[in-house]
């Protein structure tokens, strides 16, 4: 289980860990085992949320965002294609002094990457230049989930995106606040099959060109 997980990494400089839950009107019986954890870890302080009708990824993250309260704020998925391990590389140039938000790019360094989908790579890539051409940044990995923020910082944008358009948005608007310090590192990524559960597909990919537009051409 991913808490499992996030419950067995140490922060460096021992950051305490705050866990937000989001659970977007699964049918399934995740609120039970998310019920069940929080009761049999009490070390572990988790605040549990729950949308009545599905919403999708970016309505759960707003949420997940909204009732922050710690220094930063990772975005973490708890189907297991992130390591929660790799936290503290996340933290680093944020620790540092260095950064105010730090992409975990899929597509540098030297960390396992499972081989998948050509065409999703392919496209993560002409998404990943399309935003960098109209942001001016130059990242690796604009589609990536880890995505770390200084709290302040991504509690004050306004997001309006209910599903995989999350990224583009948050990107195009990070990218405009002023003074802001965007780093990149690798990480690894233990990506699924569709048969294993992965839900992203085509109709997502033309949402996210359109969000692209939308919020660098039309803000």
């Amino acid at each position: 289980m991913i808490l499992d997980k996030v419950n067995a990494v140490r922060l460096i400089n021992n950051i305490s860990k705050e866990v937000i839950i989001v659970n977007d009107c699964s049918k399934d019986d995740t609120e039970e085992a998310i019920l069940a954890y929080k009761a049999s870890h009490p070390e572990l302080p988790i605040s549990y949320y729950k949308h009545e009708v599905n919403q999708g990824k970016g309505a759960a993250l707003r949420t997940g965002i909204q009732k922050a309260t710690g220094d930063w704020v990772v975005i973490q998925d708890a189907d297991l294609e992130y390591d929660p391990n790799e936290y503290n590389i996340l933290l680093k140039p944020i620790l540092d002094g260095f950064a105010d938000v730090v992409y975990g790019s899929r597509f540098m360094g030297g960390k396992p990457h499972r081989i998948l989908f050509f065409w999703h790579s392919i496209g993560n890539r002409w998404l990943t230049s399309l935003s960098n051409m109209l942001t001016n940044l130059n990242l690796t990995d604009m589609e990536t989930c880890y995505k770390l923020f200084r709290r302040e910082i991504v509690q004050r944008i306004k997001l309006e995106e209910n599903r995989f358009g999350f990224e583009p948005e948050i990107t195009a608007k990070v990218s405009r606040v002023p003074g802001i310090r965007i780093y990149e590192v690798g990480i690894s990524y233990y990506g699924r099959t569709y048969e294993e559960g992965k839900k992203i597909g085509w109709k997502d990919g033309f949402r996210a060109i359109y969000c692209i537009l939308k919020y660098n051409l039309f803000r």
